[in-house]
């Protein structure tokens, strides 16, 4: 569950701490009082896209950081696939945004991408807003949706066919890069063995490019290194360093027999000798050793010209090369054997197709099946939200193509008045309605879910009277196993709140300020009644509030 929320210089939020509860936590205020910041702050720490102009205006950066507890194994194990820590469950999610543009991500103190943010949140919350209830006009998301509250029929295979899918369409691929006449397969074999041929002669060496390379600037500079060596053997030998720290030996072989604490000195100088004798030596014999190098600088540039001509034609580098000679062994193999090949990859093609076939009939299956029971539970849930005499429907397509997704095209149908066909959803419902049905299918999938957070923005829209106590009957059911942030502008759905929140706006002439705050229970009355009478709030406004919060509580306890 989400635990706390900790925002800092972000719009018109200076700073604001809030810890939620369990279960139904409702937030509340006027319009226009920052509650779209507090759900966008938390987008934005869920790795949402941000920009430097949420910084609030005066501040450097603009931080967000939500801290959640969890027992759920597939987010401990992913945290561990990324190799973040994670003591006793807690979850600490944090992003800040710089007054450059520029953004960071932790996890529980270690930097990680949006994108890494983004996967590991998805398991810890979900975000229900205006953009949900429009993508239910969009078909692909009904199978989606189909998809999780069959999963457990399901199984793995959707991955299954996915990867049946990727082998067929290679395979398809493949068969129709190699459809040729005659004509053609004689002169792509030709071209093969000239090219194969062509690198066989050079004999690439992974690798042996760049010690050429090496050799190449040594030789080439062959020289300027024999002079400088020379300089160096001056300037180190008999008249250079090495007589000089030899004098200094001697000289302290002498005043050794007054002090014999020189001991250690005399050791490190006679060390320094040694290795100067050892040095001299070795740079006589390396000078000893300088020949002309002209004629091995001319043998490694024409076998760098030989490799870098390979190179340009058949690859960037060496290993390219190689790699390329190994294709084309297997593609000149093939086509001097093209009808066998032909009829080869003809026949796994079509063995592919028949398994991928029934891998999507039977996930096909399942669907339906499933649609079925959907569809049904569906009804039930949409009744209890006050469509009195509806009919609901998911109405499967003739087969399509085969996608990684499999074959079926399927979309919700709904029918809300008496004698009216079902009709695709998307061409019956209105924005209200759409609210409403996203929140029956949350409260469907609700058992199914794993994500212990579900946050609800807009869900009120288009609702009122009896509708609306509907709806907020249906998300106190949802927020028994779950816990449940919703911002709401409806009483009857504040009234249902185990934790309220007001959101406030302050203004003091020099600048604005948006703040949170929970209510205890008088406070969540007189919030109430503020919703309930507007400019003017009597007794008896209060009264009723007081009233409809304690029938509220009243219908949870039952």
């Amino acid at each position: 569950m989400l635990v706390s929320l900790h925002v800092k210089n972000f719009a018109i939020i200076e700073e604001e701490e809030v810890y939620f509860g369990d279960h139904l936590n409702i937030l509340t205020g006027e319009t226009g009082a920052g509650k779209s910041i507090i759900i966008g702050s938390i987008n934005a720490c869920l790795g949402g896209k941000v920009s430097k102009d949420l910084i609030r205006k005066g501040a450097d950066y603009a931080s967000v950081e939500l801290v959640f507890h969890t027992k759920d194994e597939k987010v401990l194990d992913k945290l561990k696939g990324l190799d973040i820590e994670c003591a006793d469950g807690d979850v600490i999610v944090s992003r800040k945004v710089l007054a450059n543009g520029r953004t960071t991500a932790k996890l529980n103190g270690s930097a990680v991408t949006a994108s890494m943010l983004r996967e590991v949140t998805a398991l810890l919350i979900d975000i229900h807003g205006q953009h949900e209830h429009q993508s239910l006009l969009n078909k692909a998301k009904h199978l989606e949706l189909l998809d999780r509250f069959a999963k457990d029929a399901i199984g793995d295979r959707k991955e299954r066919v996915k990867t049946r899918y990727e082998e067929y369409a290679a395979l398809k691929r493949e068969l129709a890069a190699s459809a040729m006449n005659e004509d053609e397969r004689l002169r792509e074999l030709s071209y093969l063995e000239y090219a194969i041929s062509e690198i066989e002669a050079a004999k690439p060496v992974p690798g042996e490019d760049e010690e050429l390379y090496g050799r190449h600037k040594r030789l080439a500079n062959a020289a300027q290194i024999a002079q400088g060596m020379a300089d160096v053997g001056r300037l180190t030998g008999d008249s250079g360093a090495s007589d000089q720290i030899g004098r200094a030996v001697r000289l302290m072989t002498r005043l050794l027999e007054y002090d014999p604490d020189l001991s250690d000195l005399y050791s490190q100088l006679s060390d320094l000798e040694g290795l100067m004798n050892d040095f001299t030596r070795d740079l006589a014999g390396y000078l000893s050793e300088l020949t002309d190098s002209g004629q091995e600088l001319e043998e490694v540039e024409e076998r760098l010209d030989q490799l870098n001509r390979r190179k340009s034609k058949y690859g960037p580098e060496i290993r390219d090369v190689l790699a390329w000679l190994e294709k084309a062994r297997k593609k000149r193999d093939r086509l001097l054997d093209y009808d066998s090949y032909l009829a080869d990859l003809r026949n796994r093609t079509a063995a592919c197709e028949k398994g991928l076939e029934s891998e999507c009939r039977e996930l096909s299956g399942i669907r339906k099946r499933k649609a079925a029971e959907l569809s049904q539970v569906m009804r039930e849930a949409l009744i209890d939200l006050n469509f009195l005499d509806v009919r609901f429907e998911m109405v499967f397509a003739p087969d399509t193509d085969y996608t990684p997704n499999g074959i079926d095209d399927a979309q919700f149908y709904l029918s809300t008045n008496p004698g009216e066909e079902l009709r695709p959803l998307s061409k019956v419902a209105s924005g209200g309605e759409l609210s409403r049905i996203m929140l029956a299918i949350k409260s469907v999938l609700a058992d199914k879910d794993e994500i212990e957070t579900l946050i609800f923005d807009e869900i009120d829209v288009g609702v009122s009277g009896r509708t609306a106590q509907k709806v907020s009957e249906k998300l106190a059911v949802i927020a028994g196993p779950h816990q449940v942030i919703c911002i709401t502008h409806l009483p009857q759905i504040a009234a249902m709140s185990d934790t309220h929140f007001i959101i406030e706006k302050e203004s003091n002439g020099a600048g604005t300020r948006t703040t949170i705050r929970r209510l205890d229970e008088e406070g969540s009355v007189e919030e109430l009644a503020r919703i309930l009478g507007g400019a003017k709030i009597t007794d008896t406004v209060r009264d009723n509030a007081r009233e409809m919060r304690s029938l509220a509580l009243h219908s949870k306890n039952c």
